[in-house]
Parts: structure tokens; sequence; C-alpha cells
């Protein structure tokens, strides 16, 4: 059986990639830093692994890995944002944000590799943003770090493209979520009215397109940036 470690994957838009990739056939191991308790609900409804590590830290990184071993599919979802004016934004802030969002990255794509490349196979899907493909005014470090994700993703997928390991990226627009509930009911409905199919994604729309790209239909499309956005980022 074929492993998928997914990152943040014990609630919102991760929840449903781990759900979905266990009805795919992966053994699943759920990554998650503070909840617990989402995640071991998770883990035992699905026969899957939690593990607690904070994805910041290349030392708690590696000793997730320990816990995963091997692991053929890798989906980068682990994440952060802040609302807050650029001038106002901190050092501790702006570190904090690119050491979850883009370090954590970095992070798991170096540790997943060795495997990967022994066998010349492998899959890894990370999450940016649709701000980070246009920025998002409030969120300059949050679209900056998710801009550097697309960035790694393209580099990447041409530097393993050789090994036959395949790098992709999903940028999701706004995703009927905890974390975008943060918003305000009134603020959500401004930006689905904005987003030309006139409502929000669900988690499970963005976990579908996780797995096409872990699957064997996607086995020649890599270094690509695939929104899920209802066309509000063309």
């Amino acid at each position: 059986m074929r492993t998928a470690l997914v990152t943040g994957g014990s609630r919102g838009i991760g929840a449903a990639v781990c759900r979905r990739l266990a009805a795919d056939g992966f053994h699943v191991i759920i990554n998650y830093r503070t909840h617990a308790e989402e995640a071991e609900t998770l883990a035992a409804q699905l026969g899957a692994e939690a593990v607690c590590a904070d994805v910041s830290s290349r030392a708690a990184c590696e000793q997730l890995f320990a816990r995963a071993g091997n692991v053929d599919v890798l989906v980068n979802n682990a994440g952060i944002a802040q609302q807050k004016l650029f001038t106002d934004i901190t050092e501790v802030e702006w570190r904090r944000m690119f050491a979850v969002d883009i370090d954590g990255v970095f992070h798991c794509c170096q540790l997943a590799l060795p495997y990967m490349i022994h066998v010349k196979r492998g899959s890894i899907i990370n999450l940016s943003s649709m701000w980070g493909q246009v920025g998002a005014s409030c969120e300059v470090h949050y679209s900056a770090a998710k801009a550097a994700v697309i960035g790694l993703t393209k580099a990447l997928a041409q530097e393993l493209g050789p090994s036959n390991i395949r790098v992709n990226c999903i940028a999701p627009g706004v995703i009927d979520t905890e974390m975008n509930a943060a918003h305000g009911p009134e603020v959500l409905r401004e930006l689905a009215e904005e987003t030309p199919l006139q409502r929000l994604g669900t988690p499970a729309e963005v976990a579908a397109v996780v797995s096409f790209l872990a699957g064997e239909d996607s086995a020649f499309v890599t270094g690509q940036v695939l929104g899920v956005n209802g066309g509000m980022i063309l």
C-alpha cells in the first residue's frame, strides 16, 4: 500500500485531503501541530496515523518522517495566515509566516526525496493560494510566502523530472473553512459574489484535485499551478 503524508491534516482542506486519499487506497499519515483531538478522531475513522510535528522545525520534521517511513505522496498543506497592515507586521510575525508556509515545504520535500529518488517515482503536491498568484492587500507576508511556494514548485519540478518525480501546486481561492470563517459572513458573502461561480469552494473540491495529482491520471503533469478558485483568478 502506498503512503501519503498530509501536513496540517487535522482540519479544513487538510482533513478533506486525508479523507479523499484514504478513499483512494493510500495509507495516510495525518500531521498536525495543535489539534490533537481532531487528528486522532480522523485517524481512527480512516485507519490512518496521526503524528504531531511543527513543520517549521527541521528536527520535528525529521521525527515526523522517522514515524511516517517511506512516503510516496507528500501533500504540503500546513500553513498559517494573518491579516495585518504591512507597516504593522512585526519581524517575529514575518519570520513565523515564512517558517511555516515555506520553510515547512522545504523541510518536508528534502526529507521525502531520498526514498522517491531511490525508487524513481513520487508526487509532491504543494498548497499555495490565489493570493500567492496576485497578492492581497493586508496580507503581504502571507502572499509573499505563498508566492514562494509557487516558485519552489516550478523549480523543483524541473530538477526532479529526470527522476520521474512530479511536483505540482494547488492555488485555492476562497474555500469554506474555519480559517476563512474569521472573515465574517458579510465579507464571505461579498467574496462569493465576486467569484464567477457565485459561491465559495469546498475542502472536498480541493481534495479532488489533490487526488488527481496524486494518481496516475496526472502522470504527465508536473510544474503546474492549478487554480481551484471558481474563476476568481484566471
